[in-house]
């Protein structure tokens, strides 16, 4: 399918902000929504090129609401929905806030793009709906585990989803990204949490569990997954990992950062930054076969080598003259 007029949900956050950038470069006209609130702030629209801000459409708005969801969805034949509550740990002491905006306000977009006749929904799925791996690669046969609230929410949201192509052949597709890095990514996660604290002159580095593994996707991937799903007509109805196929634990993430930076600090085990034992997720690494063959996606930053090259360019962004100064790198952001 061809995209015309797309929204973005989201659009103010990590990957939504990389997103909205890559489609007005390929021309599109883009209607983003942002978060509303009182300072009038988008998110990292506000940082992006002066070229991309000025040709966005920004709606702000709230996810959770129905009518301004319509009212946003009006127009667009095209709807990418990143728009979600991420941060593992802040599920923990606010699941409901989690069940609202991740589960409601996915089911806004979805009843909207039922009664407008919207041509495409891409919803957002995470990999930390798989649990720890059972088996790897993992792929999007593996059962589904909620070890967070969060993760539960994002299960529950993604059902929804497909439930809405089940029942009303809503075109609906599922894009399930591996742990998305790079420039403008918050804190909270670990590779800038990692960056920010060593380019802060920190005399420890301070990390939760160090041996879990991952699977590290550089957000231009990420992105190009996105636009690769969305202009599918194969991706209907199915769900679709994207991530690098490499696995590296926290702790050799530190050293490789370390070794990339030139600098090395002594590791100190934040107990506050631990997951409870039974919600840690102890493996993820993605097999994106279905991704290559159903809509023609793999990664660029791939491997070891392409993991470097993506952690490379993350560490010269945050080491950029002002950027650090848009972190608060003196407390755990959770």
């Amino acid at each position: 399918m061809t995209m015309r007029q797309v929204l973005v949900t989201g659009a103010d956050g990590f990957i939504g902000s990389h997103l909205a950038e890559a489609l007005v470069r390929r021309g599109l006209k883009v209607r983003a929504f942002v978060m509303y609130n009182s300072l009038n702030s988008w998110g990292w629209l506000d940082r992006v090129p002066e070229d991309v801000r000025a040709s966005l459409e920004v709606f702000p708005g709230d996810i959770r609401d129905p009518n301004g969801v319509r009212l946003a969805m009006k127009g667009c034949d095209s709807v990418l929905h990143l728009a979600a509550l991420i941060a593992i740990p802040y599920s923990y002491h606010s699941p409901d806030t989690y069940v609202d905006t991740n589960i409601k306000g996915t089911l806004n977009v979805l009843q909207a793009a039922r009664d407008l006749g919207t041509e495409k929904v891409v919803h957002t799925s995470t990999s930390e709906v798989y649990g720890t791996a059972r088996t790897v690669p993992i792929s999007e046969e593996h059962p589904l585990q909620g070890q967070s609230p969060y993760s539960a929410s994002k299960i529950g949201a993604d059902h929804l989803a497909l439930s809405f192509h089940a029942a009303f052949g809503t075109p609906v597709s599922v894009i399930r990204p591996f742990n998305t890095f790079g420039p403008r990514q918050s804190a909270r996660a670990v590779i800038p949490s990692i960056i920010v604290q060593v380019l802060a002159g920190a005399a420890s580095l301070k990390l939760g569990a160090l041996h879990p593994t991952r699977d590290f996707c550089y957000v231009d991937d990420t992105v190009a997954g996105f636009i690769a799903v969305a202009e599918s007509p194969r991706s209907v109805g199915e769900v679709i990992n994207t991530g690098s196929g490499h696995e590296i634990s926290i702790g050799d993430v530190a050293r490789t950062i370390f070794r990339l930076m030139g600098r090395e600090l002594p590791i100190e085990q934040d107990t506050q930054r631990l997951r409870p034992a039974a919600s840690e997720v102890e493996r993820l690494l993605a097999d994106v076969r279905k991704a290559a063959d159903l809509v023609g996606w793999q990664p660029q930053f791939a491997g070891r080598e392409g993991f470097e090259a993506g952690l490379q360019r993350t560490i010269e962004w945050f080491s950029r003259d002002g950027h650090l100064q848009w972190y608060k790198t003196n407390i755990y952001n959770i």
